[in-house]
């Protein structure tokens, strides 16, 4: 699972159609010599983009060096923020950024040289879309908000605090989201009545991570609320019996200091790579929490459940690509899978406070992505679209608890298929 530099990537959008009376939308990635995940990304940034797309500039934290909260390779960390207005001027979104994770040195050094763990090789702008999109019509709750989106350069979902001196590997996740937070409040953010943190991927597990210390930011009367999009990663065995995804983050939480920034609640009982799963944090969060999540996620297939490590013999090689060509053994173990995430929320459903959005779809990230998040085909459970989902969810206007019936049952999704 080494984080690979974008070298390039080649996106088609197709109908297809699997009966006459089915048609699942399927997005088309050529990954080859692509890190998996930021294929994913790659295509989530480019999918919905219009002519008049929103691009925002980076601002990087000019005081972030003097409290040591810096990327992997010592450069200043940065954000993109476009101001609301009108009744959202008062209101914000915090956006965390995914990409991945580094385990040791050798991954982290590679890392380094990316904009996902130096500002040097950052985009200078990027698009809002999706749940930062400036457009009521592409995101109808959110549009006129103060949106921000935090750049990723860590490799441990914001939430290290240590160093290589050796290798000049600098992990300051914690210190950056700290950073990224007091420069927020500086310019505007105190005054905020009511706000969101959210994110994707690593981000979104950043989210559940931080969520009760972005509710401590701000005083009881300011509304704050958490969104995790496609981050509920679970301590899954793998089709081999292993357990790639847990031996892979105990490499990120011992090398990069994880531990003395897990939520207590959690470590006060299991250990620290245990307590960097979600399942492990999500029912003893106070501040109220939104799980977006495909129950089929293209992400944990590729890398957690059946990755070439644990397929030597290339058994799950085509189903890890394209669901159409998985074995009905596969889609039973796949079922399996999905089971074991709606277990993984029980304790967390029983709450009102929170809310789940759980489609039965092959795909990683929906939030940010303008086709998934909020447009004439997206995604939808029981009709309703993810944006109203949680926007419902957010206003209080609706108890959100929607999970979708198995595969393959919905013809809604956007299904992810690589090449």
């Amino acid at each position: 699972m080494k984080v690979l530099v974008w070298l390039g990537i080649v996106i088609k959008l197709v109908v297809l159609s699997s009966n006459a009376s089915e048609a699942v939308e399927h997005h088309y990635v050529n990954a080859s010599d692509l890190n998996l995940l930021e294929a994913h990304e790659a295509e989530a940034s480019l999918a919905g983009r219009g002519a008049y797309t929103l691009m925002v500039p980076l601002t990087l934290i000019q005081t972030a060096a003097a409290k040591g909260a810096v990327c992997l390779d010592g450069s200043l960390p940065g954000y993109h923020l476009h101001r609301g207005y009108g009744s959202g001027a008062n209101s914000w979104i915090v956006n965390l950024e995914g990409g991945g994770w580094c385990n040791d040195v050798r991954t982290c050094i590679y890392r380094k040289k990316t904009r996902r763990g130096s500002s040097t090789f950052m985009e200078k702008e990027i698009p809002f879309t999706g749940i930062l999109s400036n457009k009521a019509e592409q995101n109808p709750d959110f549009f006129n908000w103060n949106r921000v989106k935090i750049r990723y350069c860590d490799g441990a979902s914001f939430a290290g605090d240590s160093e290589h001196k050796a290798a000049r590997l600098q992990f300051r996740g914690q210190r950056i989201w700290m950073a990224a937070m007091e420069d927020l409040m500086s310019k505007g953010m105190r005054f905020a009545r009511q706000a969101l943190l959210s994110g994707c991927s690593a981000g979104g597990l950043a989210t559940i991570i931080h969520c009760d210390e972005f509710r401590g930011l701000f005083p009881r009367s300011t509304k704050v609320k958490c969104l995790s999009d496609a981050g509920l990663f679970l301590d899954a065995t793998d089709v081999s019996g292993g357990h790639t995804l847990r031996d892979f983050f105990s490499g990120v939480v011992g090398l990069q200091g994880v531990q003395k920034n897990l939520p207590r609640t959690c470590t006060n009982h299991l250990d620290p790579t245990s307590c960097f799963f979600p399942q492990n944090l999500i029912a003893g969060i106070r501040t109220p929490l939104f799980i977006l999540n495909t129950a089929y996620d293209s992400w944990q297939i590729q890398s957690s459940l059946a990755p070439t490590t644990a397929d030597p013999s290339g058994n799950w090689h085509d189903c890890r690509k394209d669901y159409y060509r998985c074995s009905g053994s596969q889609i039973q173990f796949l079922q399996g899978f999905r089971n074991e995430m709606l277990n993984s929320m029980k304790g967390f459903s029983r709450s009102n406070q929170n809310g789940m959005f759980i489609n039965s779809c092959f795909a990683h990230c929906q939030s940010e992505r303008q086709d998934t998040w909020f447009a004439d085909n997206s995604p939808v459970i029981r009709e309703k679209a993810i944006a109203l989902a949680v926007g419902d969810w957010f206003f209080n206007r609706a108890v959100v608890k929607d999970i979708d019936c198995a595969y393959p049952c919905d013809n809604t999704c956007h299904n992810l298929i690589f090449r």
